[in-house]
């Protein structure tokens, strides 16, 4: 090969490589914004109506409450029916999460083999309930720039994650998710969630998640209210003592 032509290929390399980084480096940037709106305040609490509806339309009506702490702290815990009453899900950091079921009278750690399998009966897993940045827990790639959104492909970090890649869609001007995509490992879509987020104070609130398990044709609404931040939370409030009171 001759000289000329060595320089151009390596040229061509050089600024592929350079491409494909700026890229990468434009959608970890997106992502880790994704997080800032997620994450932004110190702390949050709030009310939640769940709404399980099956593939008849038969609607099934829980409420519960929420607290969260930073980015990894996070209290979710059902008031009613009486049926589902106590029963609450902790979020701790280094993946830690508990369990707890009035019924035993005694905490559970979630094992992360078992992070994949559904929170009390709605459409959310345990990974959907933990309080974790996307960043730490997917590697991410720009697929597209459309007019109001980005669309992003996250793949677990984790290989203990049930899902080979989740489509997101962001929302280009406030970087909030507004729908996720999740494949299974044999690149099926298999569950989609979509979100409605409303301005509180500084902050965007996730009013509405709807999360659809598509080979059930059964989906979970969870609605917030009486959202509060920035209230000074005290991190007593995430201790296996309280997820047991």
């Amino acid at each position: 090969m001759k000289k000329l032509e060595i320089q151009t290929v390596m040229s061509i390399i050089l600024l592929l490589a350079g491409i494909l980084s700026a890229q990468a480096q434009n959608a970890s940037t997106i992502l880790k914004s994704v997080d800032e709106v997620m994450y932004s305040a110190k702390d949050m609490s709030g009310n939640n109506k769940i709404i399980l509806i099956d593939k008849s339309g038969k609607e099934d009506i829980r409420e519960a409450t929420t607290q969260q702490k930073g980015t990894d702290k996070r209290m979710f815990r059902f008031t009613s029916p009486s049926s589902q009453a106590g029963i609450a899900v902790l979020s701790l950091p280094e993946d830690v999460m508990y369990l707890y079921l009035p019924a035993f009278g005694k905490e559970r750690r979630i094992a992360s083999s078992a992070k994949n399998q559904n929170f009390a009966g709605t459409d959310f897993s345990y990974d959907d309930m933990e309080s974790k940045p996307y960043s730490d827990k997917y590697t991410v790639k720009l697929l597209s720039t459309e007019n109001d959104s980005y669309i992003l492909e996250l793949i677990p970090i984790s290989p203990k994650s049930d899902y080979s890649k989740i489509i997101m869609k962001v929302n280009k001007a406030n970087f909030y998710p507004e729908v996720l995509e999740y494949y299974n490992k044999g690149n099926i879509k298999t569950k989609e969630a979509k979100y409605t987020f409303t301005k509180i104070g500084n902050y965007w609130n996730p009013e509405e998640i709807e999360m659809t398990d598509l080979k059930k044709n059964h989906k979970t609404k969870m609605l917030m209210s009486n959202v509060k931040y920035d209230q000074g939370i005290s991190d007593e409030e995430f201790t296996v003592r309280k997820l047991k009171q």
